[in-house]
């Protein structure tokens, strides 16, 4: 199966703290044996409306390949049980959506070799 989840981190945190809480998940994933497709920061954004009292957070998004059937359960209660995370969504990707997200990534790519 493909999925995507996009999850939010509390912007108390700094930077490099935010960057360790992605990691963790990352780390969390491959463990249950899971592929990692894409993963993108998008740093600190406002927010649409407040949560926890906190107008912005740090945006992570990670799009990832697993045959475990219990990942997505198992990495939500993990969200729930972290203070540092403050909102999640993860969806299941149709062909339509894994050929969108690849789209997307290669025209990400094309940027940044045109700023480098």
């Amino acid at each position: 199966m493909h999925y995507e989840t996009v999850f939010i981190v509390n912007p108390v945190l700094s930077e490099e703290q935010a960057d360790q809480t992605a990691k963790k998940y990352e780390d969390f994933l491959k463990s249950k044996d899971s592929e990692i497709v894409s993963k993108e920061s998008w740093g600190l954004k406002k927010l649409a409306y407040s949560i926890q009292k906190k107008k912005s957070g740090f945006y992570f998004l990670f799009e990832f390949k697993s045959n475990n059937e219990n990942i997505i359960s198992d990495i939500e209660l993990d969200f729930k049980r972290d203070e540092k995370v403050m909102r999640w969504l993860t969806v299941k990707l149709d062909k339509h959506s894994i050929a969108y997200a690849e789209n997307r990534r290669a025209r990400l790519n094309k940027k940044d070799e045109k700023i480098n």
